[in-house]
């Protein structure tokens, strides 16, 4: 097979591009997106509708909210950002099963006793619950199988209010696979027709630490992200992997196969907007990453946040670019061209709000071209609009 490389000149948006994935969406291209939260699940949700084809490759390093209770509970990867990505690009017609759906998106009440909300757990594991009576066999056993396992394993001590239930399902999956995420997160996909694939970026219990520039060490992503605790005032000097949920011993973790074939094989590599560390660095970490982007000769774009990110105090845009392409090349030092890691920045300078100045002449020297189209809305500003900034990105597809 003969390899080249072409150039074309493209609409920004495309309408004839966008109307024929919109036609034929089973058939979109291989949108790959590095995130994790839930800036982008908005996003996803018009996705659906243009390709069936977008990779998601998610951090499971969060260590906030339900998932910190399960994380505690068994030593796993976070899975909260996972179940909220497959949920948001779940088949929502009757072909995707609304029944699995409302039942993986419920929570448990937050103001009940704790022996009436392990009762509850037990009816809906037995099967006798409203909520999974009416999804058919063979999924309603699967169901009861998986979330069956995780009540087994749960400490009689588990905090349940709050607690979700496809979080539960998803924690007993991986509990009955050997720990392992892989197959709970294939059957979870099934069960809701999920129009894409979702993938951890790695499979092992680790935690997300950073270097501030005073001097100081905090481990653990809820400390950086500035929704549970009070944000941080010094800017991030640098981020690790962390095998310790709250003492500093840093790990190592390497981009699995299966993971750098999805990343070499994408149409196109989005750098999306989201917590500038916890949700998008955090996913370079691990080794292989860098180096599986840089083998792909696809476009490769950066859409910055609009708006404060807490993660991103202290920041300058040059040094937002800056620190994004030092993180890819330490992966593959040999790589010395930007291009092979980032091409295009994607922004709306009319209508969005930006913390900072676009630095022009920065982004030419590094030969990445900045592109300045209509991605916010009157109905969606401050924001993002989701449609115009699906267009966008599916026209250099």
């Amino acid at each position: 097979m003969t390899k080249i490389r072409i150039t074309r000149t493209v609409d920004i948006p495309d309408p004839l591009r966008i109307s024929r994935y919109r036609k034929n969406p089973e058939l979109g291209p291989k949108v790959l997106f590095f995130s994790g939260g839930s800036a982008i699940n908005s996003l996803c949700r018009t996705l659906k509708d243009y390709t069936h084809n977008s990779i998601h490759l998610v951090t499971p390093f969060d260590s906030g909210g339900s998932s910190a209770e399960l994380r505690r509970a068994f030593a796993m990867p976070a899975i909260g950002d996972l179940r909220n990505r497959l949920l948001a690009l779940a088949d929502e017609s009757l072909l995707g099963h609304p029944d699995v759906y409302q039942l993986f998106n419920f929570r448990l009440p937050t103001d009940k006793p704790q022996k009436q909300l392990w009762e509850l757990l037990q009816d809906i594991a037995s099967g006798r619950a409203d909520l999974i009576a009416n999804i058919p066999n063979p999924m309603r056993q699967l169901i009861r199988n998986q979330l069956g396992f995780c009540i087994e394993a749960l400490p009689a001590q588990f905090n349940l209010r709050g607690a979700s239930i496809g979080n539960l399902i998803l924690a007993g999956g991986y509990l009955n696979n050997h720990q392992h995420l892989d197959p709970i997160i294939f059957l979870f996909s099934k069960l809701v027709n999920v129009l894409g694939t979702v993938r951890a970026i790695v499979n092992r219990d680790l935690h997300l630490g950073a270097h501030l520039e005073d001097g100081s060490c905090l481990i653990g992503q809820h400390l950086l992200s500035g929704k549970e605790v009070a944000p941080i005032t010094s800017p991030i000097q640098d981020i690790f992997l962390n095998a310790h949920p709250s003492e500093y011993q840093p790990g190592q973790a390497q981009l699995r196969k299966k993971n750098r074939k999805l990343i070499q094989n994408a149409d196109l590599i989005c750098y999306p907007p989201g917590s500038f560390y916890s949700s998008l660095m955090a996913n370079l970490l691990p080794e292989g990453v860098g180096t599986a982007i840089a083998n792909n000769d696809c476009p490769k774009i950066y859409i910055p946040n609009l708006g404060h990110d807490p993660e991103q105090v202290g920041m300058s845009f040059e040094q937002v670019i800056l620190r994004l392409l030092e993180q890819l090349k330490a992966d593959s030092p040999a790589v010395k061209s930007n291009g092979h890691f980032l091409n295009f920045v994607l922004i709306d300078s009319n209508r969005g709000e930006y913390p900072w100045h676009i630095p022009v002449e920065l982004l030419t020297s590094l030969g990445i071209t900045l592109v300045d189209t209509h991605l916010v809305s009157d109905r969606s500003a401050p924001y993002y609009d989701e449609q115009l900034l699906v267009s966008a990105l599916l026209s250099f597809t």
